[in-house]
Order: structure tokens, then C-alpha cells, then sequence
């Protein structure tokens, strides 16, 4: 009985069904799901199959493929404008309304890619063109070598040298065995140690073993290394002399071996064969088979191209340098032959040969080239005849007449008057040339030579050389007022014929005049362009550069008319008078520096620095009196100012006018009461003696100024002077509740306190500094010194570390550490000292201390030279490099050095502030000071 079948059975699935999801069976996986259970790499059960599909892998792959060939309709494929990137309906069915679009859209495509193709196939077919020019194919390089292979016969086709061994190196280059001759100190001292066993302990032949007729071969009749010929008589020691001979008889012997054949002729030359062994040891730093490949590369360019010189040339060369000179000249001879219009190959043929050779060659060059200047150049070379060398000019200016280098060698042979009549005919050749007119103008009289720039000028209109020549011609006569009309009119003739005034170039040519002594041109030039191309707010800043600029050239006269233009655009202006006047100073006469600074006081009344630097220069040349009425006129134009009543009162005191001192003083401090006025008050009674006038003085400033610190250090100085310590530490204190971050007062209470042996007080005192004042390198080195000074050096060290720490940038206490090491550690702590504080005086100051004390001289010297640069005002460099000169310098040296200190007037040093300002030496000049601190300093370091 047929059961009845299901309806469903042979139905596609209906919409989202899922195999066994109603009775719960989706937990599993199936084969289906992980890919089949064979490798990628297996081979297909069709063991015919083609190639590509004959493992799983290449099946798989296959299959992928065909999947990727779907629509893929993601929406990362998808774009707003085009649609999706594939056919979205490409699995769909094709009819023939499908057929139809397709035809229509065929035909527009083709239609519109017509109205474009003849430009687009032009365009494509340029761009191919220009692409094969700029890659060509290696077929192309050598398509012209190859239609030359039908002109190449079978001998020359057989006599090709064979391709190179393509191998690697190390199979081309196989690692032979490398036998290397035994030194001559190895027999030295194998004949040493043979030596020491030739005799025996007489302990050791007692007890037998030892006295054998032959004991142990070292002392056999023949031994070995230690014939008669090889040990020098009376000692051990290996004579290489001797051993030298003896190479040399052998090789005599194997010389005269050779030297006769069968048939009874010599073969090699015995005695010459050394010297031409010498002579074939190549002097290139080349690998030989480098020098073989390029020996055939230039074989294979001169044989292509037999017309190109550069192949020529380059093959003598190489010859040249591997040390065949015979060869290079026979080739460099045969490339005249190949390419007689080259003047480069005739150059390096008459190089390349000897002397009267060389000259032939020249001859038969000029023969092919007879316009060419550097060959006639090389045949007046060759020549070392004056006359000959003059004949071979006078006749290449015959040929070349418009030659100006030709020109020049031959007027250089010729004596003044024969030189003037060359250069006339020389112009009229070469009209163009200024260096010719400009040389006939230097041989002629004022007159012509006048004549001869002016014929300049007109054939060359558009150069500024000539009219600078006609200028100093001029100046040079004495017609200075001449000169400025010259450079004027040059510069409107060059602007009218349309040449640029370049200022730079201006410049350059002022400076060269002021160097060839010409000053009037040079400040005629300068003024006439110093404005030239400037904004108007860029003016002073941009002369003051140039000025300095000219300085460092040491163009001063170039420089002294900058500042008088500038002084008459800027008249007012207090900075560029300052600037003047230190140019001046230090490049100028007392009397120029005084006639600047009444001129300055002039203009600016209330610049009270310059109306001082005036009085200065007056008393620094003796001058007390005019130095008063400066003052004077000071005072009247700056009433009541700080700086000119001081100014007064030195002026006084320096001079022992003390009673004009006092009431200077007094009536600064009715009229102008300032704490500086009240200082210098205080000091005048001190250094004079009068102490109790001096601690009334203080005890009253004290009463206006309890701020200021200078005070409170004086009055505890004057007391510690007079060994009333108690009432110094007092001063100290009260001074340090007022001005709590003045570090000269700290330092001066603790070293107070060291001095009366109270070293525990002196170290928490300098501690409470550090608290109040942090980062403060002064307070951390006498932290250092006082430890180091107690002789607790690791406690000392230690704080160094620390201060470094806290300031890693200053100088002071680098300095210091370069010293604090031992010996060899030093050079390493300067290099580090140098990395964080490059321009820092104590630092270069302390390498150069180390650069003496290893008696370094010319270093040292080198490096006190930078220190005093770097920072002029230093004093205690210049009393090191004053002691240094003193030690390793001659007479001279020391005065420069010692000048040099009185110019810069220093004011600072730890060492120099301690002899300047010690009430002994109040009254002492510059150098006095410098001599009495570098008397003080001791090498110890």
C-alpha cells in the first residue's frame, strides 16, 4: 500500500528556514562549515590534472574566484553618485531589449571617443616619444655599435677578449694558503733566549745528566742561528747590517745565474734590476684589475669614437698614474694626431713631455690652433728665457690680438716705459677691458693719466672702477675738493646708463681705498652711498652695523664717516654719539675723541656720560683744570646730577685735593642727598683715617638708608678693622635684617666668623643664606671653599655635587669643580664644565689654567686670549694671564697684556675686588692693581 507523499518533498525551502531548528539540532558544525579535512597542499585525486589546479589549494582558489565574480551589493561598494562599482543586475536574464540598449550605448561611446582620438592618440603617442628619450632601451644604447658589427672583420671578431668571470667574489678570489716571511726580531730573540742556556748552573753538573760531551745541542759546535757572521762580536745582539749583506750576495749570486744563457748573452742587467724593480711598484692607491677593466673601457671609447679627446686624455692619464709615462705620452701623441683641433689634447701632450719635447709639441699645436690664447700661455711657460718668452707673446698678439689675458702676460715681462707703450696699444685691442686702461692710467703722468680715464669712460661707461681710480688719481694730487664731485657725478653717470648701484660693492671698494690709504675717496664714497636702498626707520640700526663691520675690517676711516653721516642725520641722538665716541677711543687720537665729545655735549646737553668721558680723557692726559671747567659746564646743564658730583669729587681726591673733596661731598649731600653720595662720603673720611668722622658719617646715611647694603658692609668693616669683632657681627646682623638677599654681607659674617674660629657658626650661617637666597652660586661656593678650607674635602665634593645640582648653568662653580678633582679627572670635568656653560669666562678661565698647569703654553695662552675677550671686565683673567706672561711670555707680551687690562678698566674678580678695594690701595691706577693681584697669585693648582 503506497503511503502518500508529502507535499512539500522536492519544494524549494521556505524564506528563513533553518534545518532542524524546530527540534533544537543548531548546536553542531559540520564538514561544510570548517572546509574540507585535506591540506592546501595535497594533490587532487586527478593525477592528470592540467597545471594550476593539481592541489586543494588551487581548487579552493578557483572556487573563491568564481564567488568574487558575484554581485557584490555591500554598502561599502556602493557610492551616491555611480551606484554600486559592479553590474547589479549582471546574474539576471539577457534579452534583447538588453541587446538593443547596448548596441545604442556601443555606438555613443564610439562616437564620442572619435571626436577625441586623433588629440588623444597624438598626446599618447608625445608622451611614449619623450618617455624612450628619457629611458631609453639598452636595444637602442647600442643600436649604433650594432651596425658597426658589419664593418668588424673575423680577425678583429676573434681577437674580443673573453666576458669576465661572473662568479662571486669569494669563488672568483679562492682563499690560497699565505705564507708570510719570518721578522728578523723573532730570530732576535729566539737567538736571546738561545743565549741564556749556553751555560750551566756548576750546582747542577755535579749530580750528572748535564755533562754530556754534547749538553742539550745548545752547545754544539754549530749552533744553528748563532754563526760567527749574524752576532755582533763582544755581544748577543742580532746585526741587521750584516743580515742585509748577506741577502744582498744571495741575490748578486742569482743574478749572475740568470744573467748568462745558453748562448752566451746577458739576459738581465744585474745591477740596474733593483732600481727598475723600484721603479715598477705602482704609485696609484688602485686595484689592479680596476685599473685593467678601466684601461678597457677607454680602449673600447677611443676605438667607438677616435675623435673624442676627453678619451684621449683620460687614458694618458690613467697611464700617468699607474706609472707608465712612456705609454701616456705615445697616446696622448697619437690623440693629437686623431683630434689636432683640441686644444685640450695639445695641452696635456706638451704636460706630459719633457722639456725641449714639450715645446715641439707646442710649436706643431700652434701650427693647428693658431687662435688659441692658452697655448700660446703655455709655450711662454715652457720657455725660461725672459726674451724668449717675450718673442713668443709679441707673436701670439699678433694672431690673438684681442687676447687681454695675453695682453697682460706680456705687459707683466716688460720694464715700466715699455710697459705703458704695450698697454696704449693695448686699449685700442682690447677697448673693453678695465684692468688694461687702469694700468696704463697708473704708468702715465697726472696729466695723461687724466686723458686715459676719461678715453676709459666713454668705451666703458658701466663701470664704477674707473671713476674710483680717477677719484684717488685725483686725492693722490692734492685736489680733494675734486673728489666728492667725482664720486657724485659717477654715481648719476651709472644710474643715467642703467646700472644698479649696489651698496655692498660700494663698500668693499671704500674699505679697499681706505687700506690703500686713500681717505678722502673712501669717506667721498661712503657718504655718497651709505643712504642708498635703506628704509628710513632702518637707518641707524643698519649704519651702526656697517660701521662695526668696518672695524672688524679695520676700515676706520670708513668707519669714522659713517658716524659723521650718521652724527649729522641723527644729531640728537645720545646713542650713536656714545657709539662714536668709544670708536674714537679705542681707534682715535686723544684729540679727535675730545673734539667729538664737545661736539656731542652740544647736541645732547643731558647725557651725562658723555659730558664724564670729556673730564676723563682731560685728567687722563694731565689736564686737572679743564677737566674742572667740563664739570662745571656738566653741572650747570645736569644740576643736582649723582654721576657728576662723584665724577667731581674723584676728580678731586685722585688729585689729593681732599678739602675740595670734603665740600664737593658736602654739598652733594645738602643739594643731592642719594645713598651712593653718602657712601663715597663715608669712604673719603676712612681711607684718609679719620675713622670716628668716617662712623658719624655711617651712623647718619644708616639713618636714610637702612636698604642699602654697602653701608651696613662698610660699618662692620671699619669695626672689624679696628679688631672690634663683637660690634662687627653686630653691624653684620642688623645689615642682614635689612637686606636679607645681599650676598656680599652673608659671605663677609661667615668668614667673620671663620677668622675668630668659629667654624660650626660660620656653616649654619652660610646654610640660613642658601635657605633665604636659593639658587645662588656665590653663597654655594663659599659653602664649598670653607669645607675645603677646614680640609674636609669629601664634605666638600659632596656640596659641590649639590650646588651643581641647584645651579647647573653657572660658571662660578664649574670653575671651581675643574679644580676640586684630582688630577686626571680634571680635563674630563672641563669638557662637561664647557657643554653647560660654553661662553662663560671662569669656566674658559679655568681651562686655561689647566692648559698651564700641564704646561700647555700655546693653548693656555690661546685661552686666556678668549677669556679677556669674552668678557673684558673680569679682573681676575687679567691678572692670571698677566702672571702667565710674567712665567712663559717675553717683555713684550706682558705689556700688551698689561695695556690691554689699563684699556678695558675692570671692575669685578673676586681676587681683584680684594686688592682694589682694600683701603691701601685706594689710589692706585689700573695697573698698579693688576701687578699687585698677580703678585698674589700662587700656581698651586
Amino acid at each position: 500500500m503506497n503511503k502518500k507523499k508529502k507535499p512539500f518533498l522536492g519544494m524549494p525551502a521556505p524564506l528563513g528556514y533553518v534545518p532542524g531548528l524546530g527540534r533544537g539540532a543548531t548546536g553542531f558544525t559540520t564538514r561544510s562549515d570548517i572546509g574540507p579535512a585535506r591540506d592546501a597542499n595535497d594533490p587532487v585525486d586527478d593525477r592528470h590534472a592540467p597545471p594550476g589546479k593539481r592541489t586543494v589549494g588551487d581548487q579552493m582558489k578557483k572556487n573563491q574566484a568564481a564567488d568574487d565574480d558575484d554581485e557584490d551589493l555591500n554598502d561599502t561598494n556602493y557610492d551616491e553618485f555611480n551606484g554600486y562599482a559592479g553590474s547589479l543586475f549582471s546574474s539576471g536574464p539577457y534579452e534583447k531589449d538588453d541587446e538593443e540598449a547596448d548596441a545604442i550605448y556601443a555606438a555613443l561611446d564610439k562616437r564620442m571617443d572619435e571626436r577625441r582620438k586623433e588629440r588623444r592618440e597624438q598626446r599618447e603617442k608625445e608622451e611614449i616619444e619623450k618617455y624612450r628619450m628619457e629611458r631609453p632601451k639598452i636595444q637602442q644604447q647600442f643600436s649604433d655599435l650594432k651596425r658597426k658589427l658589419a664593418e668588424v672583420t673575423e680577425e678583429e671578431w676573434l681577437s674580443i677578449p673573453e666576458v669576465g668571470d661572473a662568479r662571486n667574489k669569494r669563488q672568483r678570489n679562492p682563499r690560497y694558503e699565505k705564507l708570510t716571511p719570518v721578522p728578523d726580531s723573532f730570530f732576535a730573540k729566539h737567538l736571546q733566549t738561545g743565549e741564556n742556556h749556553t751555560s750551566v748552573d756548576p750546582r747542577q753538573t755535579q749530580f750528572g745528566g748535564l755533562n754530556t760531551p754534547y749538553p742539550g745541542g745548545l752547545n754544539t759546535p754549530y749552533p744553528g742561528g748563532m754563526t760567527p757572521g749574524l752576532m755582533t762580536p763582544g755581544t748577543g745582539e742580532l746585526d741587521m747590517r750584516k743580515i742585509g749583506q748577506a741577502r744582498n750576495t744571495l741575490m748578486d749570486m742569482r743574478l749572475s745565474q740568470v744573467s748568462d744563457s745558453v748562448s752566451g748573452q746577458t739576459v738581465v742587467d744585474p745591477k740596474g734590476y733593483l732600481t727598475d724593480l723600484n721603479s715598477m711598484i705602482p704609485t696609484h692607491g688602485g686595484d689592479i684589475n680596476d685599473i685593467k677593466k678601466a684601461r678597457l673601457l677607454l680602449k673600447s671609447v677611443r676605438e667607438t669614437n677616435p675623435h673624442h679627446p676627453p678619451a684621449w686624455i683620460a687614458s694618458a692619464r690613467l697611464e700617468e698614474v699607474t706609472g707608465k709615462l712612456q705609454v701616456a705620452r705615445n697616446l696622448i701623441m697619437k690623440g693629437t694626431e686623431m683630434c689636432p683641433k683640441s686644444e685640450d689634447v695639445w695641452l696635456e701632450a706638451a704636460r706630459l713631455q719633457p722639456g725641449d719635447t714639450a715645446k715641439a709639441v707646442v710649436a706643431q699645436a700652434v701650427r693647428h690652433l693658431p687662435q688659441s690664447v692658452r697655448i700660446y700661455i703655455r709655450a711662454a711657460e715652457l720657455e725660461t728665457d725672459i726674451r724668449a718668452k717675450k718673442r713668443v707673446l709679441r707673436k701670439a698678439l699678433e694672431h690673438v690680438p684681442n687676447s687681454v689675458r695675453l695682453w697682460k702676460a706680456a705687459v707683466e715681462l716688460e720694464e715700466p716705459e715699455d710697459a705703458r707703450i704695450m698697454l696704449s696699444r693695448a686699449v685700442e685691442c682690447c677697448p673693453t677691458s678695465v684692468e688694461l686702461w687702469l694700468a696704463l692710467a697708473r704708468l702715465e703722468t697726472y696729466e695723461n693719466a687724466r686723458k686715459v680715464l676719461n678715453k676709459a669712460r666713454e668705451n666703458i661707461p658701466t663701470d664704477r672702477h674707473i671713476w674710483i681710480t680717477a677719484a684717488k688719481l685725483e686725492e693722490a694730487n692734492g685736489n680733494t675738493q675734486m673728489v666728492e664731485k667725482i664720486i657724485d657725478r659717477a654715481i648719476t653717470s651709472l644710474r643715467a646708463n642703467g646700472v644698479e648701484i649696489n651698496r655692498e660693492q660700494w663698500i668693499q671698494d671704500a674699505e679697499e681705498c681706505d687700506r690703500a690709504g686713500s681717505v678722502a675717496t673712501c669717506q667721498a664714497v661712503m657718504r655718497a652711498v651709505i643712504g642708498i636702498g635703506i628704509e628710513e626707520e632702518d637707518r641707524k640700526h643698519t649704519w651702526m652695523e656697517d660701521a662695526d663691520s668696518c672695524v672688524a675690517h679695520n676700515a676706520l676711516e670708513c668707519a669714522r664717516a659713517i658716524y659723521a653721516y650718521a652724527l649729522q642725520v641723527f644729531p640728537s641722538k645720545k646713542s650713536v654719539w656714545l657709539r662714536a665716541a668709544y670708536f674714537e677711543k679705542n681707534h682715535g687720537t686723544r684729540e679727535s675723541l675730545e673734539a667729538l665729545l664737545q661736539r656731542a655735549v652740544a647736541h645732547c646737553p643731558k647725557a651725562e656720560v658723555l659730558w664724564l668721558m670729556g673730564a676723563k680723557s682731560k685728567w687722563l692726559a694731565g689736564d686737572v683744570p679743564a677737566a674742572r671747567s667740563i664739570l662745571a659746564l656738566a653741572f650747570q646743564a645736569n644740576p643736582n646730577s649723582e654721576e657728576i658730583w662723584l665724577a667731581a669729587v674723584k676728580l678731586e681726591s685722585e688729585n689729593n685735593e681732599y678739602e675740595r673733596a670734603r665740600r664737593l661731598l658736602a654739598k652733594a649731600r645738602s643739594s643731592a642727598p642719594t645713598a651712593r653720595v653718602f657712601m663715597k662720603s663715608v669712604k673719603l673720611e676712612w681711607v684718609l683715617g679719620n675713622i670716628a668722622a668716617a662712623q658719624e658719617l655711617c651712623e647718619e646715611a644708616l639713618k636714610h638708608y637702612e636698604d642699602f647694603p654697602k653701608l651696613w658692609m662698610m660699618k662692620g668693616q671699619i669695626e672689624e678693622q679696628g679688631e672690634l669683632m663683637e660690634k662687627a657681627r653686630e653691624a653684620y646682623n642688623q645689615g642682614l635684617k635689612k637686606c636679607p638677599h645681599s650676598t656680599p654681607l652673608w659671605l663677609l659674617l661667615s668668614r667673620l666668623e671663620e677668622k675668630i674660629g668659629q667654624l660650626t657658626r660660620a656653616r649654619a650661617i652660610l646654610e640660613k643664606s642658601r635657605l633665604k637666597n636659593p639658587k645662588n652660586p656665590g653663597l654655594w661656593l663659599e659653602s664649598v671653599r670653607l669645607e675645603y678650607r677646614a680640609g674636609l674635602k669629601n664634605i666638600a665634593n659632596t656640596l659641590m655635587a649639590k650646588a651643581l645640582q641647584e645651579c647647573p648653568s653657572s660658571g662660578i662653580l664649574w670653575s671651581e669643580a675643574v679644580f676640586l678633582e684630582a688630577r686626571p679627572q680634571r680635563k674630563t670635568k672641563s669638557v662637561d664644565a664647557l657643554k653647560k656653560c660654553e661662553h662663560d669666562p671662569h669656566v674658559l678661565l679655568a681651562v686655561a689654567k689647566l692648559f698651564w698647569s700641564e704646561r700647555k703654553i700655546t693653548k693656555a695662552r690661546e685661552w686666556f686670549h678668549r677669556t679677556v675677550k669674552i668678557d673684558s671686565d673680569l679682573g681676575d683673567a687679567w691678572a692670571f694671564f698677566y702672571k702667565f706672561e710674567l712665567q712663559h711670555g717675553t717683555e713684550e707680551q706682558q705689556e700688551e697684556v698689561r695695556k690691554r687690562c689699563e684699556n678695558a678698566e675692570p671692575r669685578h674678580g673676586e681676587l681683584w675686588c680684594t686688592v682694589s678695594k682694600d683701603i691701601a690701595n685706594w689710589q692706585r691706577k689700573i695697573g698698579e692693581i693688576l701687578v699687585l693681584v698677580a703678585a698674589r697669585i700662587k700656581n698651586t693648582f
